[in-house]
């Protein structure tokens, strides 16, 4: 016990004297004209800036400085922020360069990250990010790391060039796509990154960091005059003709306003929105006995969204059908973020009635202490004279770089009288390369029923505890490259306190110098109520050639409820010339006896993607899917021509697909052709 004390003395002493590090500093030049952007760093006002270099690993070796010299250059003007990355190669001729779809996985090519932190708040950052290829993906990081948005999409320009000692990359970083204080002599939160694939390393130049976006553990931007003048909107009008098989031409028009009310708060506006284009939602096979999560692909609903993520789902803009309007405030005033929603739908799944529910959400945080904060939201739905939603309150707390907890509380409204309250509390340790956690959770008889008008949770009449424990090792110097293992266990009871089930799920991943992966996990659940006890066991092998290359396979074995279930998957990505690349992937399940239900039957899902860029702002998309145990197939073929990224476009879209759910539906062929200007 008392070498068990020492050592959590010593853990906590390490992290707040990590805390208490001095942050690296770099002060911003003025550029007396812009930078042209095409990647080379050629142009003598780079010179005019303060090299920013001493780059530190992430991983493999945590802390250390890295083997790959990069040097940056930080210089802004009037409309935009400029940055250049040099990235030095002992090999250039093995440079990773396989993403061309936008908001890719980039971190798997050899690529460059900015990270802004423009409220200097410790708690958010904004990040771009362009591989050697000019490929863009962009999003926003909430809670000091814990929350992180990859749907977000901004207007900015990135180009990048091969050298014979490596590549180079430029930015430029307009600052109406940024919210930010104006004003003289500002200060910023500032990261930069490099991802070097080939020895999966990630380096940056402030560190060394316990999580790769650990906004508390930034370094500074200096000397920031902003007082340029902004621009306050941008109009986005589209029109769009729809031609489908059996029904006469279409035709609608909508547009978007987002306007600046200053610097640092921002309103959004769109009427009749148009969603008809964006990609079908994957299918899944769902092994649980619970709803999944959809991800959110509608633009309306991504400003702001990093706002949102919590435990207990208050906010799930999926219950949202299509809607005719939406209004959205989002920014920060003072110490407050704020996020503002309000718009109607018709309710989802139900044509019998004409009239529209009203969606209301309202969310606030305050940072506190440094890099922690608090929380408030309110979501409703209003329909037929009826309210549903809840209120809550929840924080996310930062004792040091490596300890903290999050909490939270909620209140629900609506029909249901029985249980109207959840609650957790999340005490935590994160390192570089471990987690731990430990968890209780509360969970109201009839939560479910209220909050899901608007909000998404899984279950309820349930209390709940649950611990993970997880810890990369790295192996340097023999045929074993890197270990990740961990294990998860959970139980729950009901209100009335029987135990109703217990968890326990582990995994641990291998991989190999070679470039080739295994995976094995072990997956047990024991259900008092019904008696039962589900088990899975996965064996997966998999290659990446960390160049646009890649398969794995799995089969798994084991008993859900009262059948035997069998699983095989299989994934492959190709890079088939550098403008060219495609994906394809195939799940099947098999089950023994047959469930009574043909929704939950024996299946299987095909799925394919190609991608052909002409360049990064002309392509071609294909999509196609099939879910034999409902008799579903879509497949979607569409051309983008960006002519002022990401949102000046023209798009022609082919669509057709059926499903069974109860019914036969038959969508028919669907040709799309949609233009949208920025004004």
């Amino acid at each position: 016990m008392r070498n068990l004390l020492i050592s959590l003395l010593l853990i906590i002493f390490t992290a707040a004297t990590a805390q208490g590090q001095t942050a690296r500093s770099v002060r911003a030049t003025r550029f007396p004209q812009p930078p042209l952007i095409d990647g080379r760093v050629d142009e003598d006002v780079w010179q005019l800036a303060k090299p920013v270099e001493g780059f530190i690993q992430f991983e493999p070796e945590h802390g250390r400085p890295s083997p790959q010299h990069t040097i940056a250059y930080i210089g802004y003007g009037d409309e935009a922020l400029y940055v250049a990355f040099i990235c030095y190669d002992p090999e250039p001729e093995a440079i990773a360069a396989a993403i061309t779809k936008r908001d890719g996985e980039l971190d798997d090519d050899d690529a460059v990250v900015i990270m802004l932190d423009t409220f200097n708040d410790n708690n958010n950052c904004t990040y771009f990010t362009t591989n050697s290829l000019g490929t863009q993906a962009d999003g926003k990081v909430a809670d000091n790391g814990r929350s992180r948005y990859e749907e977000w999409d901004a207007t900015w320009l990135s180009a990048a060039a091969r050298t014979p000692v490596g590549w180079t990359a430029e930015f430029a970083i307009p600052f109406r796509i940024l919210k930010f204080q104006g004003g003289e002599g500002r200060t910023w939160g500032l990261n930069l990154g490099r991802y070097y694939p080939r020895h999966l390393e990630e380096s940056y130049w402030a560190g060394p960091l316990e999580s790769t976006f650990r906004v508390s553990q930034f370094g500074e931007l200096t000397g920031l005059d902003l007082q340029g003048r902004i621009k306050r909107y941008e109009i986005i009008p589209y029109a769009l003709s729809q031609a489908e098989e059996g029904q006469t031409l279409e035709g609608r028009a909508g547009l978007d306003l987002r306007y600046r009310l200053s610097s640092n708060l921002g309103a959004d506006l769109t009427i009749n929105p148009d969603f008809a284009t964006i990609e079908a939602d994957m299918e899944q096979i769902n092994l649980t006995r619970f709803e999944l999560r959809i991800a959110e692909k509608r633009p309306f609903f991504l400003e702001g969204a990093e706002l949102f993520r919590q435990r207990i789902g208050q906010f799930y803009s999926r219950r949202i059908g299509d809607i005719p309007w939406g209004a959205k405030l989002t920014g920060k005033a003072g110490s407050w973020d704020l996020a503002l929603i309000g718009t109607q739908s018709k309710l989802m799944n139900d044509d019998s009635s004409s009239s529209a529910a009203t969606y209301t959400v309202v969310r606030a945080k305050k940072g506190v202490f440094g890099s922690s904060n608090i929380g408030f939201l309110a979501a409703n739905r209003a329909y037929s004279g009826a309210n549903q939603g809840s209120i809550g309150f929840d924080a996310t707390l930062f004792f040091t770089e490596t300890l903290g907890a999050t909490a939270q509380f909620v209140r629900a409204h609506g029909p249901m009288s029985d249980g109207e309250t959840a609650w957790f509390i999340r005490p935590a340790f994160d390192n570089a390369t471990s987690h731990f956690h430990v968890r209780y959770s509360h969970w109201g008889k009839e939560l479910k029923e209220n909050m899901n008008a608007v909000g998404f949770i899984r279950d309820d009449n349930r209390k709940e505890f649950d611990t993970n424990l997880s810890h990369t090792f790295w192996m340097r110097g023999g045929l074993v490259e890197e270990i990740d293992a961990g294990v998860n266990y959970k139980r729950y009871w009901s209100q009335k306190d029987p135990l109703k089930s217990w968890e326990l799920d582990a995994e641990c991943d291998v991989t190999f110098t070679s470039k080739w992966e295994i995976e094995l996990s072990r997956y047990d659940e024991f259900c008092y109520e019904e008696d039962y006890r589900d088990h899975a066991t996965t064996l997966g092998l998999g290659y990446d050639n960390r160049a646009g290359r890649s398969a794995q396979i799995s089969f798994g074995f084991g008993r859900e409820e009262n059948s035997d279930l069998r699983l095989f998957g299989t994934h492959a990505t190709f890079k088939i010339t550098d403008a060219w690349n495609a994906s394809y992937g195939l799940t099947r399940l098999w089950l023994d006896p047959e469930p009574e239900d043909p929704d939950d039957r024996s299946t299987v899902i095909h799925v394919l993607r190609s991608n052909y860029y002409f360049n990064k702002d002309l392509f071609l998309k294909l999509f196609y899917q099939t879910h034999t145990a409902i008799d579903k197939h879509n497949v979607q073929v569409v051309v983008v021509w960006r002519f002022l990224p990401p949102f000046g476009s023209l798009q022609v879209a082919y669509q057709r697909g059926t499903s069974r759910f109860g019914t036969k539906s038959d969508q028919g062929h669907t040709l799309f052709t949609k233009l949208s200007l920025v004004l």
